[in-house]
């Protein structure tokens, strides 16, 4: 089985690298130069589906918070009612079956993270040739930027609690709260005045892009998710070696005090 999983992690990351290579190709050299922007447009091609993935991450950072707790919550409203194992044992149970929730949202929220910056960096690049000035302050930008802090003290409460299951129940309260912003930073462009262009993609008019472009689009938003959860997969299984080097450490300890 676990022979069978890793060779549908090598198949993902192999279906990864040749779709990249196809949404290379065909952003330099299938999909046309914009006519009033000129290249600088190409970098389109990356600040979208980095923002795309960026939303995805950080809704299975806010899914998986909310399973977590529900696990947690029928555990210990299982030890409190049967009562057939002592509290401490019925806890353990709960949190071992909440514990790949908890690593899902983790494993999510690091590479949402690693999307935001992308596309916090990759908007400056493209903005500061076409509308003179690296930053404004617009709806879009700002929730942009609120959105990327709350996700970054996501990383650095977890990194900052040593009891794991306060630092996992902590962490799902934010993940959850924090998701708040993905709307806000979404629907900006629609509620509010702001310099940064509405949907070129999704809109009541349909696409506004040339065909050449929406496919280029669509193929580089398909390689880049394919990468996030090439990415995802190996992060969790990295988070699942430290679970297990945690519980030897905590045997060894156990049988040496024994």
């Amino acid at each position: 089985m676990a022979e069978r999983g890793n060779r549908g992690v090598e198949v993902l990351g192999g279906l990864s690298l040749l779709s990249l290579a196809g949404a290379l190709a065909a952003i330099f050299l299938y999909a046309p130069t914009e006519r009033v922007m000129g290249i600088v447009q190409k970098i389109f091609y990356f600040h979208v589906p980095s923002a795309w993935l960026a939303y995805l991450a950080f809704f299975i950072v806010f899914v998986s918070s909310i399973l977590y707790l529900a696990e947690r919550a029928r555990g210990f409203s299982i030890s409190l009612l049967i009562r057939l194992f002592p509290p401490a044992r019925a806890s353990l149970r709960s949190w071992v079956k909440a514990r790949p929730w908890d690593r899902l949202a983790l494993s999510a929220a690091e590479i949402g993270v690693l999307f935001a910056t992308l596309v916090l960096i990759t908007g400056p690049l493209w903005a500061r040739p076409v509308w003179g000035i690296w930053w404004t302050w617009d709806a879009r930008l700002t929730t942009t930027l609120i959105l990327w802090f709350i996700y970054v003290a996501y990383l650095v409460l977890r990194a900052n609690i040593d009891d794991r299951e306060r630092r996992a129940r902590f962490s799902a309260v934010l993940g959850i709260i924090g998701f708040l912003d993905v709307p806000l930073v979404h629907f900006s462009v629609e509620w509010w005045r702001t310099t940064h262009p509405g949907p070129t993609v999704i809109n009541p008019a349909g696409p506004s892009l040339p065909p050449e472009m929406l496919q280029t689009l669509m193929l580089s938003i398909l390689a880049f998710t394919l990468l996030f959860f090439y990415m995802l997969l190996h992060r969790l299984r990295l988070e699942r070696m430290r679970d297990e080097v945690e519980e030897l450490k905590t045997a060894l300890e156990v049988s040496g005090t024994a």
